[in-house]
């Protein structure tokens, strides 16, 4: 009789990645608590600059890309520009405290999002699931097609 190893569940899903970018750090370490609390891995920066070299080293295990638009240096919607010529499917997320029109402006198909702040907990973990969920549709309709 030979002994077969225990098998490994494989239905569990994997644990969704955000790479968090804030400039302030309160509302960094606030937003990280709560989505690692909601059962995302985050990695986290406090610029553009810190943000590109972390996707560099990471972006194939990231999901989704959080970041302020007003950033030190260069803006968010820059940053996700500068990430999108890399990687044209990346999921991007931007927040602002700013209520310009012009700001609130989401393109599904193109996978970028807007976040008015101050937001709620339930507020952030439900538009990140609802943006995850739409990205894997169009993933699996991109397959298909």
């Amino acid at each position: 009789m030979t002994l077969q190893p225990p098998a490994i569940a494989t239905d569990r899903p994997r644990r969704r990645t955000i790479l968090l970018v804030e400039d302030e750090p309160f509302v960094r370490d606030a937003t990280r608590n709560i989505l690692e609390h909601a059962g995302f891995e985050v990695l986290s920066a406090a610029d553009a600059q810190e943000a590109a070299r972390v996707y560099e080293e990471c972006h194939r295990g990231i999901d989704l890309v959080m970041t302020d638009m007003v950033l030190r240096g260069r803006s968010g919607q820059q940053l996700g520009r500068d990430l999108r010529e890399r990687s044209p499917q990346i999921v991007i997320l931007v927040t602002s405290g700013y209520g310009n029109a012009e700001y609130e402006i989401e393109a599904p198909e193109s996978r970028s999002y807007f976040l008015a702040k101050p937001y709620s907990r339930r507020t952030l973990i439900e538009k990140i699931e609802t943006i995850l969920e739409t990205a894997v549709l169009q993933q699996a309709a991109g397959r298909a097609g």
